[in-house]
């Protein structure tokens, strides 16, 4: 009976301490992996607004604009409805950034008061908006609407 209870309780203690004294880079890791709005570098993403695409300096301003964006809230996105959110009425050509090394893409759609990011990863898909005021006042952006 003593050794049902305290072998557990060893068990517990040395997954707590493991758990609460991770390194900083496995700890960086794993923010990464689940993170909503991930920061993008233009090396790893192409750019495209309706068939044009982006380089050099415009890429750059676009990618920093979409960085430097507040999270303001997550889109719950019901089942069988991903379609309304990758192609939403009265919003205009989208900003379209493609990852290079995975299967990712970004639709970026201007409003006057926010910006909304969907995020297409195969057939899942991920909706949210962000308040960037230098990505809503960008002269690439409006030239989407």
């Amino acid at each position: 009976m003593t050794w049902a209870v305290l072998v557990p309780i060893i068990l517990v203690s040395l997954l707590k301490i493991v758990l609460t004294c991770m390194p900083t880079g496995t700890v960086n890791w794993l923010i990464r992996k689940f993170e909503t709005h991930s920061k993008l570098d233009e090396k790893e993403v192409t750019v495209t607004i309706g068939d044009n695409r982006l380089e050099d300096k415009e890429k750059i301003q676009i990618i920093n604009q979409f960085n430097e964006g507040i999270f303001i809230k997550k889109h719950y996105i019901h089942p069988g409805n991903e379609q309304l959110f990758l192609q939403p009425e009265n919003c205009g050509t989208p900003i379209v950034i493609e990852f290079l090394d995975r299967d990712d893409r970004l639709f970026i759609f201007s409003y006057k008061d926010r910006i909304d990011v969907v995020k297409q990863r195969r057939k899942k898909v991920i909706a949210y908006s962000l308040i960037s005021d230098s990505l809503q006042s960008s002269s690439l952006a409006i030239k989407a609407i």
